[in-house]
């Protein structure tokens, strides 16, 4: 500071200012704003924009941030082109405070700022009318603002056309944010590879100048060749530089390219490195990647306990992948104990974030008994919507809702009408839908249609279906009896472990139908069933044994299968027994088996 403007100071408010600014760079801060404060009230307006940025700054002052906008408003009111913008980015971020917080006596050296319940929502209109007016005052900075808020802000306030003149009159002026925006808003509204030729040629000049969001989005548009050639280790070095300027998505990407030896050599220590600071830095996407290494394994075995604490950073900052697989981690008891409700309390998480995968997730636990009462009715209501957009998987579980007074009162008629929908597609719906028509439940008795579904469904390998599909053909009900199919029927479940299709075929062996009697293929089929514990089938097998039915009689086995029955609660098996006892001659050759009719 000159000598002369020491002499003047007192009296001149730019000499008072330039003082002020001297004392700061000086390290006299507080001096410095006193000085900035005199000049500021005596009307100058770049003291007034000088004096707010130290209140935002915490310069010689607490953060003040209604004081700042006080005195950005006193300096905007005067044409100060700087303070307009400032006052116009304050607005858009939701940081204005209503300057009636800090009066005109306000102390500058107050120890706190009034007090405020956070930062509001933003405030376009206000933004825009301060940068228009700093924009139209030839500010480059102001151009590319009033641009953003033309092109991304309320419907209400855009004007794509108008957006593009003041980016590209930004840009012109040297404005690297002007030429980012215009080459954003030519890529969103760009139709051809001319056009998009034009916007990355937009972004790589806001990218030569070092932004670093240029960067990170030139690196993107190199990655996938959008109007550039494609050229993975171009893209890689672009996320390289805005890395290292501390963008997380940049960072994120770069980690990426490590990993997977995309453009740069492998390097999976160095690529998870990255990640992690991304995700530490607050970045969802790589906190996630970072859980999924850890989870899936690879290069190393899978480590689920720090899967877990990366999966959940994730979760906290909105990942719904993450979320659900910590859900389903919690379901299998991988990295942490196998909890029900904690996989629940995740899956509905993910849920609420959108994740459709993850509400049918839920949806299905709950089914089975986990969750919160007030998730049941969540239930329905995802279940009912997508059915009611034509998934036919959430229609089936919608009438199981409907079926079991999940989140709604019961009704078999509403869930048989789900369950049609569903049955066009999905063979479980198929079998409940025909045995509902078959039992008449949910809607009129018709075992003829019911059969006719039930069909389908056991043609799709239904094991159920088949079973009872096969029993309808054995007694007529619904149609004509049809034997040798009910057998095929029968056979098929057999051979998928269905312990009633087993001793079904011994039935249909036996003799009496309309298939060729085998008695010893029946016995076996008896054994094989009571072996695995079918309580009928060891009095069928008593009996054959006992009346040597297949060609050998040994009564001592037969005692035991029909004691084995008579503790399952055979009640027949006790006679049979009573008459082993007495030594009654059973009979034998070609006497039947007296249940396997």
């Amino acid at each position: 500071m000159s000598f002369v403007d020491r002499l003047i100071a007192p009296l001149s408010p730019a000499a008072r200012l330039r003082n002020g600014v001297d004392l700061i760079e000086r390290g006299r801060a507080k001096d410095g704003v006193l000085e900035i404060g005199h000049a500021a009230r005596a009307g100058l307006s770049e003291a007034q924009h000088q004096l707010a940025i130290c209140y935002l700054d915490a310069v010689g002052v607490p953060r003040n941030v209604g004081e700042a906008v006080r005195w950005l408003t006193a300096a905007a009111m005067q044409d100060h082109a700087e303070a307009q913008l400032r006052l116009a980015l304050l607005h858009v971020r939701g940081e204005c405070a209503d300057p009636s917080d800090a009066g005109a006596g306000a102390d500058l050296f107050a120890q706190e700022q009034p007090s405020r319940s956070g930062p509001a929502e933003p405030d376009f209109p206000s933004a825009m009318a301060w940068a228009r007016r700093a924009a139209e005052s030839g500010l480059p900075e102001a151009q590319a603002l009033l641009g953003y808020i033309l092109a991304t802000g309320p419907r209400v306030l855009r004007d794509v056309a108008e957006a593009e003149t003041w980016y590209q009159r930004s840009a012109d002026a040297g404005c690297p944010q002007g030429s980012l925006g215009l080459g954003m808003l030519r890529l969103q509204t760009g139709t051809d590879e001319s056009g998009w030729t034009r916007a990355a040629s937009d972004v790589a000049r806001a990218a030569a100048a070092g932004l670093p969001n240029a960067l990170t989005l030139l690196g993107a548009l190199t990655q996938v060749g959008v109007g550039v050639p494609r050229d993975l280790a171009a893209a890689a070095q672009l996320y390289r530089e805005a890395a290292d300027k501390g963008v997380r998505a940049a960072q994120t990407c770069w980690g990426l390219a490590l990993l997977n030896g995309e453009g740069v050599e492998r390097n999976v220590v160095l690529g998870e490195t990255w990640l992690r600071r991304a995700g530490l830095a607050g970045d969802a996407h790589a906190a996630a990647l970072v859980g999924f290494l850890h989870a899936k394994g690879g290069d190393q075995p899978p480590n689920y306990v720090e899967a877990v604490t990366w999966l959940e950073r994730a979760a906290e900052l909105g990942h719904a992948v993450a979320a659900r697989t910590l859900g389903q981690l919690h379901l299998i008891g991988a990295g942490v104990e196998r909890d029900g409700e904690a996989a629940a309390r995740w899956l509905r998480r993910a849920a609420e974030m959108g994740s459709e995968a993850s509400q049918v997730d839920l949806a299905n636990l709950i089914l089975s008994g986990h969750g919160q009462p007030e998730d049941q009715a969540s239930t329905h209501h995802w279940f009912e919507r997508a059915a009611q957009h034509g998934d036919l998987t959430a229609a089936f579980n919608l009438s199981v809702c409907l079926m079991q007074g999940i989140g709604v009162a019961k009704d078999e008629h509403e869930a048989a009408t789900w369950l049609r929908r569903a049955a066009e597609g999905i063979p479980t719906a198929q079998y409940w839908y025909g045995r509902m028509l078959v039992e008449g439940r949910g809607a009129p008795s018709d075992p003829g249609a019911g059969r006719i579904w039930l069909g389908h469904a056991a043609e799709a390998g239904l094991v159920d279906a088949q079973v009872m599909l096969a029993e309808m053909l054995v007694n007529g009900r619904g149609g004509d009896r049809d034997h040798p199919r009910a057998l095929e029927l029968f056979r098929k479940a057999a051979q998928r472990e269905h312990l009633g299709a087993l001793f079904a075929l011994g039935a249909l062996y036996d003799g009496g139908h309309d298939v060729p009697a085998d008695r010893p293929l029946a016995q076996q089929c008896f054994r094989e069933a009571a072996e695995r514990g079918h309580a009928r089938a060891k009095l069928l097998l008593g009996q054959y044994l006992a009346r040597g039915l297949a060609g050998t009689c040994d009564r001592a086995e037969a005692r035991r299968w029909l004691e084995a029955a008579r503790e399952q609660g055979v009640e027949q098996a006790a006679w049979e027994l009573d008459q082993l006892a007495a030594g009654t001659d059973l009979g034998a050759g070609g006497d039947r088996a007296t249940s396997a009719a």
